[in-house]
Formats: C-alpha cells, sequence, structure tokens
C-alpha cells in the first residue's frame, strides 16, 4: 500500500488550498479512504473520509469548508480547503481503511492502518 499526500504550503487565513493523494498497492473493495492531520504535541485527528459508495465525513471543525473527493480511475483523492484558519496548521496525512491486519487509528467507524507521508499546510499571515 503507497498513499503520497501534496500540495501543502503556506496559506494566508481566509485562503485555499487543494492537497491530493495518490495512492495505489490495494484493490477497488477499500472501505474508506480519507485525510488526517496532526500538530506537534497533540494526537492525531481525522479530517475526513469518503467511503467505498462515496459517502462522506467530516470533522466537525472543518464541516463547510473543507470537501474531500475521489477519482478512482486515477487512484488520486483530494482535500479542497477554504476559509482556511490558523488552527488548520498542521501535518496532514492521507490514509486507507483497506481491510488489512495492524496498527488502526479509528475514525468514522473504518480502521485505517496504512498512512503517507504528510503534507505541511501552515496558515498564517
Amino acid at each position: 500500500v503507497q498513499l503520497q499526500a501534496s500540495g501543502g504550503g503556506l496559506a494566508q487565513p481566509g485562503g485555499s488550498l487543494t492537497l491530493s493523494c495518490q495512492y495505489s498497492g490495494f484493490t477497488e473493495n477499500y472501505r474508506a479512504i480519507g485525510w488526517f492531520r496532526q500538530v506537534p504535541g497533540k494526537e492525531r485527528e481525522g479530517v475526513s473520509c469518503i467511503n467505498w459508495k462515496g459517502d462522506t465525513y467530516s470533522a466537525d471543525s472543518v464541516k463547510g469548508r473543507f470537501t474531500i473527493s475521489r477519482e478512482d480511475n486515477g487512484n488520486t483523492m483530494y482535500l479542497q480547503m477554504r476559509s482556511l484558519k490558523s488552527e488548520d496548521t498542521a501535518v496532514y496525512y492521507c490514509a486507507v481503511d483497506s481491510g488489512a491486519a495492524g496498527r488502526a487509528t479509528v475514525a468514522w467507524g473504518y480502521l485505517f492502518t496504512s498512512f503517507g507521508r504528510g503534507t505541511l499546510v501552515t496558515v498564517s499571515s
């Protein structure tokens, strides 16, 4: 399983960024793919996920501002982030619940066992 997040960078408060995650190594029958973020000294938190049916889930802190989507043909997932706030500053990771065994981070009822390398998002004026 491989997941590679990209698209992070510096944005001003109120600005926008779109993250991408290229994934491979698991079948189309995955349960869910999603985005997590982590700030130094804090636990990793779920941001948003999309399941195999296309249902989406988001943390309350990003509802109405962040939109998750995917292109299965291109094996790519996106996170469109708008109205960014300083508290959105974090390293963002993409992850998958492919049904594989392993130590899991539980979010929205899914077991995310594979995480890619993160991309840093900094929101600052």
